[in-house]
Formats: C-alpha cells, sequence, structure tokens
C-alpha cells in the first residue's frame, strides 16, 4: 500500500544497523548491489560484450559499487576502464577492497588528477558512481567539471548512475546545482525521497529498484517517515457487496456556492458520484441552489436561506441536519464575502463529522491560526500552494521551493490530515507524510481540485480513515488525470471528464 521512501540518514541506518547488528558484512550488500546493477543495465541496454566502458569511481559507496561493476562487466566482455577521483590510498574499507580487487583483475585505474577530461574517448557507456545519496551542499568545482563530462559523453553514451545521479540531493531531488542526467538510475533496496520528488525525473531516467539483503527486521525496528503510494492503495477502496443500498453507499454534504462560482460545488458532487457516493446534498444560499444543480437530478441540494449570499445564522438552519451526513466538504466555490468566515468557523467548530476543507474554507482557517492547530485528523485539508502560503503565512514561491518543509510546518502544529496538492501531490498527518507518484499535466485544469476534494468526502462518508481516504483519493484523481492523456495528449480535457473518468480506472483486482 505505502513503499519507504528514506531520507539519506534513514537509509545509512539501515545499512549500519544490517552490517553492525545483524552481521552482514559490507562487502556483502556490496557485491549485491553490484550484481543487481548490472542485471539493470544489460537488461535496459543488451549485451555489453565489445563494448567502450568508463566507469566514474568516487571515495563512497558508490565508487565502491562501480569499481566492482567493472569486475562484472568486464567478465560480460565489456572493454572497462575505471577512473577514481582520489589516490587509491585514500580509499577505505570496501570501496578499498574492490579497487584492490579491480587491479588485481588488471582492469585498468586511471586517476583523474592525470586527466584531460576534454579528451577522454567517447564510450558505448559511462557508469556514474561519483556521489552516493549523502550528497548535500554544492557541488565542488573539480566535481562540477565531472558532471558535465559525464553529460556531455552521455549525449552519445548510455549513461547509468548508482543509487543517485551525482550531484542531485538525496532528499529534495533537486540538482546542486546541476547533476548527471542518467539514461537509467540503480537504488538499492527502495527508492530514496529525492528520487521520487518531480524534480528529479528529469536526472534520473529509468529508475531500478535493487534488493541487496537488507532484512525486512531492520526496516520494521525503523521505520521511516516518508512513503510512496502505490496501486495497493486501492485495497483501502469499500468493495460494493451484492446487498449494498444508497445509504450504505454514504450520504456526503457539500457545502459551498456563490455568485459566478456555483459550478465548484457541482464538480465536487459529481467527484463524489463517480468515487461511489450513495447520496450527495450540496446545501447553500438558496438562490444558487438550481444552478449548482445545473440540470442533473443526481445531485441533491438543500437551500439555507433565500437570496445567493452566506450568512452565520444560515448554521442554525444547517444543524439539525448535520446527523444525516456521513461526511462534508466545505469551501468549493464559497467566496470570500464578509460573513463567509464566520459560518466555515461555526460548521468546523462542531467537528461532528469527518470533513474535507477545499479552496474558500481554507482562505477563512487562515485568518485564525488558533482553529487550524485545534483541527482533529479527521478533517482533512486540500490546499494548493498559494492556499497553503495562507495556512503558513508565506509566499506560495516558498511553499513551492521546499514542499516538505512546508507540510513539516503544518503537522507540527496541527493534528489535521493535510493534502498539499501540486505535482508530487504530498499526504501527511504528524509523523507519516506520503507522496503521490502523478504529476499529470491533465490535472491541471480549473476545477480538477473541486473532483478531488469530492472524491476524499465520498471516500470518508464511506468510513475509510482520513490518511487512507487522502491517499487514495489523491492515487485515484492522479490515475485519471494519466488515463486522460490517451485523447488528450496536449490537454484540453476538462475537470468534469476527471470525474468521469474514475469509475473506469480501478484495478482490476479491487473490483
Amino acid at each position: 500500500m505505502l513503499l519507504p521512501l528514506p531520507t539519506p540518514d534513514e537509509m545509512a541506518l539501515w545499512d549500519r544497523e544490517t552490517i553492525q547488528s545483524v552481521g552482514i558484512p559490507g562487502i556483502t550488500l556490496m557485491e549485491s548491489a553490484s550484481r543487481e546493477a548490472v542485471t539493470a543495465l544489460v537488461e535496459e541496454y543488451g549485451p555489453v560484450d565489445g563494448c567502450e566502458i568508463h566507469c566514474f569511481a568516487g571515495p563512497g559507496n558508490n565508487g565502491g559499487d562501480a569499481l566492482a561493476m567493472a569486475r562484472h562487466l568486464t567478465d560480460l566482455g565489456a572493454d572497462v576502464t575505471v577512473f577514481h577521483t582520489r589516490p587509491k590510498k585514500q580509499y577505505r574499507a570496501e570501496t578499498r577492497t574492490n579497487l584492490l580487487w579491480a587491479q588485481k583483475l588488471d582492469i585498468p585505474l586511471i586517476h583523474l588528477a592525470s586527466v584531460d577530461l576534454g579528451a577522454l574517448p567517447q564510450p558505448d557507456i559511462v557508469i556514474d558512481g561519483l556521489l552516493g545519496t549523502g550528497f548535500a551542499g554544492e557541488l565542488r568545482k573539480d566535481v562540477l567539471a565531472l558532471v558535465r563530462t559525464i553529460n556531455r559523453l552521455g549525449e552519445r553514451a548510455f549513461v547509468l548512475s548508482v543509487d543517485i545521479p551525482s550531484g542531485l540531493n538525496g532528499l529534495t531531488g533537486t540538482p546542486q546545482p546541476e547533476a548527471v542526467r542518467a539514461d537509467v538510475t540503480t537504488t538499492f533496496q527502495v527508492p530514496k525521497l529525492g528520487l521520487v520528488m518531480p524534480e528529479a525525473h528529469e536526472f534520473t531516467g529509468h529508475v531500478h529498484v535493487c534488493p541487496i539483503g537488507i532484512p525486512l527486521k531492520i526496516q520494521e525496528e525503523h521505520p521511516v517517515r516518508h512513503h510512496l503510494i502505490t496501486s495497493d492503495i486501492f485495497h483501502a477502496f469499500p468493495a460494493p457487496t451484492p446487498s449494498m443500498h444508497k445509504g450504505k453507499g454514504g450520504h456526503l454534504l457539500i457545502l459551498g456556492g456563490s455568485e459566478g462560482l456555483t459550478g465548484a460545488p457541482h464538480l465536487a458532487a459529481m467527484g463524489a458520484l463517480r468515487a461511489g457516493a450513495g447520496l450527495v446534498t450540496v446545501a447553500c444560499p438558496g438562490g444558487l441552489a438550481d444552478s449548482i444543480k445545473g440540470g442533473s437530478p443526481d445531485i441533491m441540494t438543500l437551500p439555507l436561506e433565500t437570496g445567493t449570499h452566506w450568512s452565520p445564522s444560515m448554521m442554525e438552519i444547517l444543524l439539525p441536519h448535520l446527523q444525516r451526513f456521513d461526511a462534508a466538504v466545505i469551501g468549493p466555490g464559497m467566496g470570500r464575502s464578509s460573513n463567509t468566515p464566520v459560518f466555515v468557523l461555526s460548521v468546523v467548530a462542531e467537528q461532528a463529522i469527518p470533513m474535507v476543507l477545499d479552496a474558500d474554507a481554507l482562505f477563512s482557517l487562515a485568518r485564525f491560526p488558533k482553529v487550524v492547530n485545534e483541527l482533529k485528523e479527521q478533517a482533512v485539508l486540500t490546499p494548493h500552494p498559494g492556499e497553503m502560503a495562507m495556512l503558513l503565512d508565506t509566499d506560495a514561491a516558498t511553499i513551492q521551493a521546499d514542499r516538505l518543509g512546508a507540510v513539516d510546518r503544518f503537522t507540527e502544529r496541527s493534528n489535521g490530515t493535510l493534502v498539499l496538492k501540486g505535482a508530487g501531490t504530498l499526504i501527511a498527518r504528524p509523523g507519516m507524510t506520503c507522496l503521490s507518484p502523478f504529476s499529470e499535466p491533465n490535472l491541471a485544469v480549473a476545477g480538477s481540485g473541486d473532483v478531488l476534494s469530492g472524491v476524499i468526502g465520498s471516500l470518508l462518508a464511506r468510513g475509510v480513515a482520513p490518511m487512507e481516504a487522502a491517499c487514495l483519493g489523491v492515487f485515484w484523481h492522479g490515475m485519471a488525470g494519466r488515463a486522460l492523456q490517451e485523447d488528450y495528449p496536449l490537454r484540453g480535457n476538462l475537470a468534469s471528464e476527471i470525474a468521469g473518468m474514475l469509475p473506469h480506472i480501478i484495478p482490476s483486482n479491487q473490483e
């Protein structure tokens, strides 16, 4: 359901515990890593017999992996040369062992300090083992020159990066300031957090996850904070039963709509219905009910007073009805009139049922940090970066520059479940952050977020726990965006078509 995404420090702990507590030698792990990486290379590139291969080996474990790969590739008939960044005597531990083994096998070992980088012959394949996931800060000038050399050679060669492209930050997935552009990255045991961040995609190429023997017991005893959502999340989907009726499908309340913004609650309602909600009712100012319904007999409405504006007194009308609903979505198209925040706060204060807080409800909440701090897990907030900036009293550029940090700052102050939308949507609660694998241009359309809020609300109404509902809703929404690329390769799809795609893309084993 969730794939661990260790940070560099967390992965180093797994390695250390495997070696020290279990007693599996580090050289064994390195040998497994190198063999798996060679297998991935042959799978992607094809036979290497007769190929000219340059292995660039730094002094760390990645360099050791590259040196071990040189042995295996030589045995497969390749013409391998290892370029090492430090004098041989400076290599330590398992990396030094592999260097000595390569030397005994007469594999050419050339210190890069004696090489004119511009005069290097053009290879068929480049193995990038310069830097590992522990790299932080900015590249030194000499290493930056090597990264640029690999990228120049890579214009005509196949490039494989060991564990992570050199120069890429293992935590954020950003180049520092440049990184190797690999055709394939072989990462070991599980993906590292930085590898799956949207910013990393243009550098990693196809990522192969290679098992190397880190025991599951070690992983379970030292859990990580970040996880990647996989299709197994559909195991949380409440499967229909032959005897079910509409009441068992959950009754979702949607509070939204204002003059000129009646489409948002309509799209949220359609998202909820297409996600399987049994009943959906939109509560709104009475004068907007027909427009929100939009001619759809599937959507019920609950007019709150006459007129087209929200008022605090509407809560008195709504309150007796709340017990009829299993969950609520608050905010789509609600507008930002002066009375709206008072109404929103009065509903949120009840926290009587699970709720999704979206769009203009977030604008209202941002004005009252104390209320945000008192939210419970059953409150799911779905901000885009601009709305997240309001919640944290900053600007959208700051949020986008450090999305993980923004999520951490929010979960330190609130127990609410957070969905920070965007490429690689983040879903979080205190102590856990999950990452969506989707970055779909077809989702970048007005109303897409309203559909998502309806999907999550529908799952909450059917009894799915908040964190699982948010993860499943985001993943399902992402699948819909990807599926729409087939008919709309250059975008142009509508938000309503995202909703319409939902029932057609549930994995067959979950139907």
